[in-house]
């Protein structure tokens, strides 16, 4: 029997245009909202990722965080 999806925690965050209309394409594609997709994202995450690129997309971000931030 599927697990019941019971989305519990609310909490505001700041994501930036290109992130937002990002996860906004990826929920409409899926047939989900905003909230499941985000679920669905993290609760499938290692699945979801690639392994040989994320830590060198995450450095780069990192690297461009703060000019962003301007």
């Amino acid at each position: 029997m599927p697990k019941r999806l019971k989305l519990t925690r609310r909490f505001p965050v700041a994501m930036s245009e290109d992130g937002y209309r990002r996860l906004r394409r990826f929920a409409r594609e899926a047939g989900l909202d905003e909230g499941e997709a985000l679920s669905f994202l993290f609760e499938n995450f290692d699945s979801v990722i690639s392994e040989d690129t994320f830590n060198h997309r995450l450095r780069l971000f990192n690297a461009e965080l703060e000019a962003r931030k301007r």
